[in-house]
């Protein structure tokens, strides 16, 4: 039996079944983002939402590793400690790092996961593999830099922002490097791609063919969240059978996550539960 058929057996996203036995924790030590998406409404002291890039706090890497140590002497079967957010973990890297380090050296036995954008991710694969980490998530919403520079407002570099057509060429661009880095380790990759009617429903199927094609595991096609306050606020969600024909479309080149709960960057326990945090 493959050792990542072994791993995700215990990682309640990448395995279906395991979400009924194994419980996972986000660790919110990521606030800064190096993207604008047109989506996102990133919120740090929130308590009533249930939505990626939400969290009640940012805690720093000796908290996440005291939040870990009181969860797991609660009654909750952790298996994964996972950072992706509230912002992105590789525009916070000494924090995603230095948590990453803790957390191997405590407690071995912990599956690391960590989410990104894949803007940065590409320098650090090979340390994310001395550190542990075992499954990682790349969000890809688009394969063009037209409708990349339709889903994000800008996109920051080196300390410089880029936007229009430069932002999403850079990004895709990067994202494919990041990829190809991740398919020459021993990750488990899940690529999770954001479904926003009128903008990259129809690309899905493409995208999906395009990370399988760079090496992806799995793909999640998550249907977009309308937030209020954000660009895209009036854009409906999509409907149940768009999202089965998209998936059903994006199937025929990668396997599909059919049990994503959209949680917080905070969240603690299992997947099952409605409530995550």
């Amino acid at each position: 039996m493959a050792e990542s058929t072994v791993l995700s057996r215990k990682h309640p996203c990448f395995d279906p079944e395991a979400r009924h036995s194994h419980a996972r924790i986000h660790l919110p030590v990521a606030p800064r983002c190096n993207v604008q998406c047109n989506f996102c409404n990133r919120l740090f002291s929130c308590a009533n939402e249930s939505r990626p890039g939400v969290s009640a706090s940012v805690i720093s890497p000796k908290q996440a590793l005291k939040t870990l140590e009181s969860a797991l002497r609660s009654s909750i079967p952790i298996s994964v400690a996972g950072i992706a957010g509230p912002g992105d973990a590789f525009a916070n890297v000494e924090e995603t790092l230095e948590t990453l380090r803790l957390i191997h050296e405590h407690f071995p036995e912990i599956l690391l996961c960590v989410s990104t954008n894949g803007l940065n991710i590409a320098p650090y694969v090979d340390v994310l593999e001395d550190l542990g980490v075992s499954h990682l998530t790349v969000t890809v919403n688009a394969i063009d830099a037209e409708t990349a520079a339709s889903l994000y407002t800008w996109v920051r570099i080196d300390g410089e922002t880029l936007r229009g057509l430069e932002a999403g060429q850079v990004l895709i661009e990067r994202q494919k490097v990041a990829l190809h880095a991740i398919a020459t380790h021993s990750f488990i990759l899940k690529v999770n791609t954001v479904v926003v009617p009128g903008i990259n429903m129809d690309q899905v199927p493409v995208i999906a063919k395009t990370v399988a094609d760079c090496g992806a595991d799995l793909h999640n096609c998550i249907p977009l969240i309308p937030v209020a306050g954000t660009p895209f606020a009036d854009i409906n969600e999509p409907l149940s059978e768009e999202m089965q024909r998209v998936q059903a479309l994006a199937g025929a080149y990668i396997p599909q996550m059919f049990h994503c709960n959209r949680c917080r960057a905070d969240a603690c326990g299992f997947l099952t539960e409605k409530e995550c945090v």
